[in-house]
């Protein structure tokens, strides 16, 4: 695998990591009644989850252009 994958790799699993931590957020917020701030953490964990997609797919690019060729 190439170095690019690999790092889009660990990328996408940080943008995760900070998505989950951001929804876990904005849960706590709903329940309290603090639906501005509930909001604004979803907002940033999809923002979060676009970016992990990316990197999901640049990694899968860069997979196919180095072991899908036959």
């Amino acid at each position: 695998m190439s170095k690019q994958a690999v790092e889009h790799h660990k990328k996408a699993a940080e943008h995760l990591e900070h998505a989950a931590r951001h929804h876990k957020e904005a849960a706590k917020h709903h329940e309290a009644g603090a639906h501005e701030k509930a909001a604004h953490h979803s907002h940033t964990a999809h923002g979060h989850h676009v970016q992990a997609t990316h990197h999901a797919e640049e990694a899968a690019k860069s997979h196919v252009e180095h072991h899908g060729k036959k």
